[in-house]
């Protein structure tokens, strides 16, 4: 917007706002609009395993973009009338059930004084004993603890470069993230169970991972599209609004947009800013599931979304500015952990809150999954957040649609008892009907039932269901950033060139002498399926979520115990040559398909330049 032009200013604010609101007819969504959920495209088991030669395939699948799903916002009410003491940690008070009408309907929290079970004074995390002793992402790094010091994410993710292992990085990088909470204690009380505050009084604790500076690079610089990766949004008087009109978000439009009151989401940030890539992909191993997130640019005095819960579980790092929070308990017990986000809720429906605060820049919020939340602006400052998500559909149950139909077809290929035929007269007493009915015939059938649902247990390929599963996280897996050490030892760094009329430096000279390592414990996953075992990985996956086809290759069965050798023995060296393949050119030629697809790394440099 040009300068000096102040009598016409409140027209031209207006323009992309009325512009796309002409345009949609003036379109309001209710609050039955169902926020964007990202459904995954299940794969079903498959079983055997054919000889054959190492052989590249690739396969075509598109995805949606990243997204950590629907964002924490926010119903407008006052801000509390003060902020709880600096480098505190406070607690949702712990509660034996969540769901409708606890015997003491929790109040929020203070921001200033300390209640019992609610805040508490900061602990420091290092030299804190931890042990994982409950579901979820382990609570040990691998070996020894590094000291993390400060320089904000730049500085954090320089000093995760000089460890050894991938394993030790994901764990350091998630003990910083919730830190001064040590992770055991966070996993023990908070994970999948209740809130969790910290106010670290660290306005620079973030620093360098995202800023609006870095928002309106992405604008300038790259091909943001409205819809696809960024959404304009505004809520008030009870209604969400989503403003998207079609094509590229040049920043005139969406920076109009901004200054007449709409919330914008960035769906994707990790395809456009290299350091939350970065930060993304390390965290990704620690969870052992897919890690995402969204940033949120709210104006001052302003909300762009309405309560609702999500389905992952979600920590909200506050980047600059500030904003006001409230998170509520789930009202039943069936929103407990659910699968699914919830549609936009009322005021109404969501009660009291079990945790309402102020976040400023450098503090964290963690809320699980079916936690309804909602976020405003305070009235004289912006708010810029990112939300990083995982554990989305990465539940038991989730498993267990993969186990169970597997579990009933193996079952009906080797036992002749699930293919006997049902009795002739079962319609006449079985039903609901029926159900009532006192019927010797009933509970014979019940009981037939039942018998074989434990019988399938039997037949449940469990480490296949698993596999799956791994497969199905690589394909969501961010690819890896590479140290300069790494690239400098990887095919990344390899010094072929076009040079003096020719190429130059292309042949890789991999030996039996060779030692060799994987680039990181998780990027690869061998699954023994119906066409063969296959040899899943990273290396090549996109920023943007499921953009490049899974990538995998098929290897000969006899390869299999060289992989699990590479893996085992990660993060040390092993020499090509020890490699358990049958003969000597098996070994180099393995050695050299994996360094190839970026896999492997050396321990000396294969060229010197």
């Amino acid at each position: 917007m040009a300068a000096g032009r102040s009598e016409e200013q409140p027209q031209r604010r207006l323009s992309a706002l009325l512009v796309y609101r002409q345009a949609a007819g003036a379109r309001v969504a209710g609050p039955q609009r169902l926020e964007r959920r990202r459904r995954r495209r299940e794969t079903p088991l498959l079983a055997g395993g054919k000889r054959a030669k190492v052989r590249a395939k690739a396969r075509s699948r598109r995805g949606g973009t990243r997204s950590g799903g629907p964002e924490p916002q926010a119903q407008l009410q006052p801000p509390p009338s003060a902020t709880a003491p600096l480098g505190r940690v406070e607690h949702a008070e712990a509660r034996p059930r969540r769901g409708p009408k606890p015997e003491a309907p929790p109040q929020p929290l203070p921001s200033a004084a300390a209640t019992p079970g609610h805040v508490e004074q900061a602990k420091e995390a290092a030299g804190s004993p931890e042990a994982n002793g409950h579901n979820g992402p382990a609570a040990n790094p691998v070996g020894p603890r590094p000291v993390i010091a400060g320089g904000g994410v730049v500085g954090l993710l320089r000093q995760l470069g000089r460890l050894e292992d991938s394993r030790q990085r994901a764990a350091e990088m998630f003990r910083w993230l919730v830190a001064p909470v040590p992770s055991a204690e966070f996993l023990g009380r908070h994970w999948e169970r209740e809130p969790l505050l910290v106010r670290r009084g660290n306005p620079g604790y973030y620093a360098g991972l995202f800023s609006t500076a870095d928002f309106d690079a992405a604008l300038r610089d790259s091909e943001v599209h409205f819809g696809t990766h960024l959404d304009v949004t505004s809520y008030a008087e009870g209604v969400r609004e989503t403003h998207n009109p079609s094509g590229r978000a040049l920043p005139a439009v969406v920076w109009d947009f901004y200054q007449n009151g709409c919330s914008l989401r960035l769906l994707c940030p990790q395809a456009f800013s290299p350091t939350v890539w970065h930060f993304l992909s390390i965290l990704q191993e620690h969870f052992g599931s897919m890690v995402g997130a969204n940033t949120y640019l709210t104006p001052p005095g302003t909300q762009g979304f309405a309560p609702h819960y999500d389905d992952i579980e979600a920590f909200v790092l506050q980047l600059e500015g500030k904003k006001h929070w409230r998170v509520y308990r789930p009202r039943t017990d069936t929103e407990v952990l659910p699968q699914f986000s919830s549609a936009n809720l009322t005021q109404a429906e969501v009660g009291e809150p079990v945790l309402e605060t102020v976040l400023e820049a450098g503090d964290l919020l963690y809320f699980p999954r079916g936690f309804i939340h909602q976020g405003n602006c305070l009235p004289d400052v912006h708010s810029l957040h990112i939300t990083v998500s995982s554990y989305q559909r990465n539940s038991w149950g989730d498993l267990l649609e993969k186990l169970l139909p597997a579990a009933l077809q193996m079952a009906l290929e080797e036992d002749v008892e699930y293919r006997q035929g049902l009795p002739m007269d079962y319609l006449r007493y079985m039903g609901v009907a029926n159900s009532d009915a006192v019927d010797a015939r009933r509970t014979a059938f019940v009981e037939k039932v039942q018998s074989l649902i434990k019988k399938l247990v039997d037949y449940a390929p469990i480490d296949a269901a698993v596999d799956q599963r791994a497969k199905s996280f690589l394909h969501d897996c961010l690819p890896p950033v590479l140290t300069e050490s790494e690239k400098s030892l990887s095919v990344y760094g390899f010094p072929a060139r076009w040079q003096d009329g020719g190429p130059c430096n292309v042949n890789i000279p991999i030996t039996k002498d060779t030692e060799v390592r994987l680039l990181r414990h998780g990027i690869v996953r061998l699954c023994n399926e119906e066409t063969g075992v296959m040899l899943y990985y990273t290396t090549e996956n996109s920023r943007v979520y499921h953009k490049e086809e899974l990538k995998f290759f098929e290897i000969d069965p006899e390869y299999t115990d060289s992989i699990e050798l590479l893996l085992s023995s990660y993060p040390n060296h092993v020499c090509v040559g020890t490699l358990p393949c049958e003969t000597l050119e098996d070994r180099i030629s393995l050695a050299m398909l994996l360094f190839e697809k970026g896999i492997l790394t050396t321990k000396k440099s294969l060229v010197q330049v």
